[in-house]
């Protein structure tokens, strides 16, 4: 509903602002879509702190970034509202909840995973998982695959990771170049726009308008991002140096690397993240990121939230700081993924943003990111078999992929949950709860 009030409305406190993305950490459900949904709703339209365009402006800027691009866009408002506190403030909170929720959950999954309940219910959640990464395939394959060539694009990426075993961050680095090659060459084909366009409504006047002058704080200064540039390294380098166990310093520089190829969204970077944790340093097991990924969804925040889910379990398992202090250790690498796969984040955007604010023109998607977009597609595609594989063939092993029993029951319930999400449009986490009972119910009776 559009709002005709006539007044502008007034500066948010600090403290205004922080409890209102207190808020919308705990509430952030649904994915970017639904986060970045929730925010427009609450600061555009209901309390007009920023308007539709410079909204859109910042959403743009942070479609491009690797990373999650939600909890950019929080960083990015809380910037213009509050300076470089406001930011911080605002990224954090956007994900803090999220990591209570997931350390929390994973410590009773790690103690209680035996338990028949538990097992019932992450029986039911996998097949879920199959169908909700099968189902984002589809979905930004439908947006990102307009014609021919990136189709080839995704068929390329999916053999490349499949078949040859290529690593994710060399599949970006190709798609990239080679979309950037064919920009120049044939730029019909890879001028594909972001799913998120303007909707041309009026919510009344802003505090920052579409004519609003820069705050004084956001215009670019190069001296200021030489200083950013300089405490970001040293706070990286002084976390590392503080680590005391080599697991520990290993997800640091791993979770880093891990922060520069999240292009196009969490499920593309999660097959990076299996290749390092599983097969790499054996922080988990397969089965087990499937069911990070299914607390991943059912807890707020960003997806790549996982990432806590994998940090905890890794520190635990290797048992960092000794077979007695097995919760402190799973905490502390819950922490260290999050904190540096968030940390770049803050500094493209407390970097990048002034440079932003000062051109106040649409950002499109570039030709590189077009064409990593599509090679996304099929890397994507390679998880969802991936983690089918485990599900319905959950005593294969390499040497044997189809050994042992095949179960029909969870592959009727992929489907199922896939219908449920593509044709009957339902909520994600209705269709987890559902397949959570059914799960729970099969395992009792089986």
């Amino acid at each position: 509903m559009q709002n005709l009030t006539s007044n502008r409305p007034t500066h948010p406190s600090f403290w205004e602002a922080f409890r209102y993305w207190l808020k919308l950490g705990f509430i952030s459900f649904g994915g970017p879509a639904g986060q970045i949904a929730m925010m427009h709703q609450e600061l555009v339209e209901r309390r007009r702190w920023i308007s539709e365009r410079r909204f859109l402006h910042a959403l743009n800027y942070c479609m491009l970034l690797p990373g999650p691009e939600a909890q950019q866009l929080a960083i990015y408002l809380g910037w213009l509202l509050h300076r470089s506190w406001g930011g911080i403030v605002a990224g954090t909170l956007f994900i803090l909840p999220s990591l209570v929720v997931l350390a929390a959950l994973t410590y009773v999954y790690l103690v209680y995973g035996d338990v028949t309940f538990v097992q019932g219910v992450f029986n039911g959640i996998k097949p879920a998982v199959v169908a909700i990464v099968l189902f984002a395939a589809w979905r930004i394959g439908q947006r990102a695959l307009r014609n021919g060539v990136l189709w080839a694009f995704a068929a390329a990426a999916f053999i490349a990771i499949f078949a040859l075993e290529v690593p994710f961050p060399y599949i970006v680095l190709a798609a990239g170049l080679l979309g950037y090659l064919g920009g120049r060459l044939a730029p019909e084909r890879f001028q594909v726009g972001g799913g998120h366009g303007a909707s041309g409504k009026r919510y009344g006047p802003a505090l920052i308008d579409d004519d609003t002058p820069p705050p004084a704080h956001t215009r670019f200064r190069p001296g200021r991002l030489v200083v950013l540039v300089i405490l970001f390294v040293a706070l990286w380098l002084a976390v590392m140096a503080a680590l005391g166990h080599p697991v520990l310093r290993d997800m640091g520089v791993f979770f880093t690397k891990a922060a520069l190829v999240t292009f196009g969204g969490a499920y593309a970077v999660l097959p990076y993240v299996y290749q390092g944790a599983v097969e790499t340093h054996g922080w988990l097991t397969g089965p087990q990121m499937i069911d990070g990924l299914a607390l991943g969804e059912t807890t707020p925040g960003p997806l790549i939230m996982v990432v806590a889910f994998v940090g905890f379990i890794g520190a635990w398992s290797h048992a960092v700081f000794g077979p007695d202090l097995l919760l402190p250790a799973g905490v502390a690498g819950a922490v260290v993924a999050t904190f540096f796969t968030f940390l770049p984040s803050y500094l493209f955007i407390l970097a990048g943003a002034p440079l932003v604010e000062a051109t106040h023109g649409d950002l499109k998607f570039t030709a590189p990111l077009t064409g990593i977009t599509a090679a996304v597609v099929g890397v994507i595609v390679n998880l969802a078999l991936f983690f089918g594989w485990h599900v319905l063939w959950p005593e294969a092993s390499p040497a044997a992929p189809f050994a042992g029993r095949f179960e029909w029951f969870y592959a009727l319930m992929a489907v199922a949950a896939f219908i449920a999400l593509w044709r009957f449009k339902q909520d994600i986490l209705r269709v987890l709860a559902a397949c959570a009972v059914v799960g729970l119910v099969y395992t009792y009776l089986a």
